[in-house]
């Protein structure tokens, strides 16, 4: 930077700061100046905006175009040129829905249904891509093109503006002071001060009256997105008529009458080999199907320890029954209750030796067959007696 380039700086850093602390009045710009400066940043901010938004819109997917974003740098970085494509969530919905119709057979309806689906919404993925296009064509670039020159070119022309305002003000400063600044100079920074601020006034006027151009641009967007729906219109239209008719076809086919088959049409061999166990009431894979059967504890090897009594009740049993109490026992002794639906056969609980006070060895009966398997496994039949020899 040469000298004078850097004198130039000084005094425009030294004018800001006088003017942002020090209280120093600057030149002051019309009102006109100031409402074009105002809607010039409001129009870099909106094509700025206008731009992210878009975006957004066109692909909703905020995961989706990091992606495709990070891929784009990786290949930029690696000088390989790869293309990565929005997936568009007709298209994925589509092919979820034709995928699984074939699978359940065309000769379904509801599979031709789904197919029917899935292929118009894969039309609609298609159309949309086809917008993507139109729009970042013929909106998105000439919003790009805007924002890197038009808008930039503004920008640089306001802000030479604003360091020779500075600089003019520095000077005039100075001399008003009584430091050694020439008229000259004064007058050549006060030449340089008009043409920045003419730059600046013709660059944001022919800004800000591009209306035709700007709103031409809009008009396409438009077009893009009505051509888009109309198009999907007509697709879905199609889609709702064809659905009709498979629901009627479908509503209109006679039901197929269905039995359920049993094992005897499975053709099952019911026998020992086939996991089934038949003793007693055991069935499939040795599940019990009627109601188990009476189950015998053993007696206590020593029915009660020595040194002491059981426990008796404080009501008399029907044997010790007392008449001189004044009533009858319930059941008299040699006349028990007897039931309609009593077995004919003696109660398993009286002919059992386990209920004997003399017992003294614990026993337990075997309720089915138990073939040993392991080494030290005891065998046994359904019925059998095990006595309990050693604890």
């Amino acid at each position: 930077m040469a000298f004078s380039g850097l004198r130039k700086q000084i005094n425009k850093a030294n004018q800001y700061m006088n003017e942002k602390i020090g209280g120093a009045e600057g030149t002051k710009l019309d009102d006109d100046f100031v409402e074009m400066e105002k809607r010039t940043d409001i129009t870099y901010e909106l094509v700025d905006e206008l731009q992210l938004k878009t975006k957004e819109y066109l692909q909703p997917n905020p995961t989706a175009r990091a992606k495709m974003a990070a891929v784009k740098g990786i290949s930029k970085l690696s000088g390989q040129a790869k293309a990565s494509t929005y997936p568009q969530p007709e298209g994925v919905l589509g092919e979820c829905m034709a995928t699984y119709g074939r699978k359940l057979g065309e000769d379904n309806i509801f599979a031709q249904s789904l197919m029917e689906a899935g292929e118009s919404l894969k039309q609609m993925a298609d159309i949309k891509y086809s917008l993507d296009d139109n729009v970042k064509q013929n909106f998105l670039e000439p919003l790009h093109h805007l924002q890197t020159k038009d808008l930039k070119e503004v920008m640089h022309h306001r802000k030479k503006l604003q360091g020779r305002r500075l600089d003019f003000d520095c000077k005039k400063r100075k001399q008003s002071k009584g430091s050694n600044i020439s008229d000259d100079e004064i007058k050549m920074a006060e030449d340089k001060f008009a043409e920045s601020l003419h730059l600046a006034q013709m660059g944001m006027h022919n800004l800000l009256e591009n209306d035709v151009e700007q709103v031409s641009q809009l008009s396409t967007f438009a077009d893009c997105l009505y051509d888009y729906h109309r198009q999907c219109s007509e697709i879905l239209k199609n889609l709702c008529e064809t659905l009709e008719e498979k629901k009627q076809e479908a509503a209109s086919r006679p039901k197929k009458e269905f039995n359920p088959k049993t094992l005897h049409d499975l053709q099952l061999h019911l026998d020992s080999s086939d996991g089934i166990n038949h003793h007693g009431n055991d069935g499939i894979n040795g599940t019990r199907i009627g109601p188990p059967p009476p189950y015998f504890p053993p007696a206590p090897a020593q029915p009660y320890p020595p040194g002491t009594t059981p426990t008796r009740s404080p009501l008399p049993s029907p044997g010790q029954a007392n008449p001189q109490h004044g009533w009858d026992p319930l059941f008299p002794p040699g006349n028990p209750p007897k039931s309609q639906n009593a077995s004919p056969l003696p109660s398993p609980m009286k002919t059992s030796p386990a209920r004997s006070p003399t017992a003294q060895a614990a026993y337990c009966q075997a309720l089915y067959d138990f073939d040993p398997e392991n080494p030290g496994e005891l065998g046994f039949k359904e019925g059998d007696k095990i006595t309990l020899m050693k604890k």
